[in-house]
């Protein structure tokens, strides 16, 4: 199976909406991580839909890059929100 992947690079905070309609959301990656940066992920159009994961990235860090399964189903839209500090992910989805 081939994942569509939708990197993610803005300083903080930005609102991405990586896919419109439903699929599904395979995994995040963190390239680079960076210290008390909070990725949510949201099933909607804006950051007030559904909410499918929050990850918090402690103020010192354990390692510099993560892979977070998730393969769950969304059906308005993916959206993701990183707030507090600049992230560089990037976002596997179907």
């Amino acid at each position: 199976m081939s994942y569509n992947l939708t990197n993610i690079t803005a300083a903080a905070p930005t609102t991405t909406t990586v896919k419109t309609g439903n699929g599904t959301f395979h995994a995040i990656t963190i390239n680079k991580a960076t210290a008390n940066s909070v990725i949510t992920v949201y099933d909607g159009t804006v950051a007030t839909g559904k909410l499918l994961a929050t990850i918090t990235l402690p103020a010192t860090l354990l390692k510099s890059q993560d892979n977070l399964i998730y393969d769950g189903a969304f059906s308005t839209s993916l959206t993701i929100v990183t707030s507090t500090a600049a992230s560089d992910i990037t976002v596997s989805w179907i």
